[in-house]
């Protein structure tokens, strides 16, 4: 079974192929609850459990990008690009772009080398104000504090 152009793996459901359905509408990152509101409200009987099964086993198999929000709670978007890549996530709205860092994949392949590490992997996810939400708060977004690290 397939959702617009992306399989649905694992085993065949209704409600798998409800869960992948509104993923494909969701731009923004959205946690499973979110999603899982969304599914009940197009008339979708999912259940929580059910959601949150697919969007693991969607996140094993690479199809969908998933990240900790700042209160850790874990969030998903199919990304419509294959392949690595990172995220800037607006924390106001939500808001992804998807980009790409060569001097990221250089600077981690350099630590790992020198570190001795073999066949790592990263993620990178920048977090900040979109320029819509900064115009929609007359500029005075105000800035993050710097992560600690």
């Amino acid at each position: 079974m397939t959702t617009a152009n992306h399989p649905v793996r694992g085993r065949s459901t209704r409600q798998r192929a409800a869960v992948s359905a509104v993923l494909e509408e969701a731009e923004e990152f959205r946690s499973a609850q979110d999603l899982h509101d969304l599914l009940k409200h197009r008339g979708d009987s999912v259940g929580l459990t059910t959601v949150y099964r697919t969007l693991q086993s969607l996140a094993d198999a690479g199809e969908i990008d998933v990240l900790r929000t700042g209160d850790g709670e874990s969030v998903y978007r199919r990304c419509s690009g294959g392949g690595h890549h990172h995220h800037l996530v607006c924390r106001v709205c939500g808001k992804a772009v998807e980009v790409e860092g060569p001097a990221v994949e250089k600077w981690a392949d350099a630590i790992a080398a020198e570190h001795g590490f073999v066949d790592v992997a990263h993620t990178m996810e920048i977090f900040g104000t979109c320029a819509e939400c900064s115009a929609s708060a007359g500029g005075a977004a105000e800035p993050a504090a710097p992560a600690a690290g």
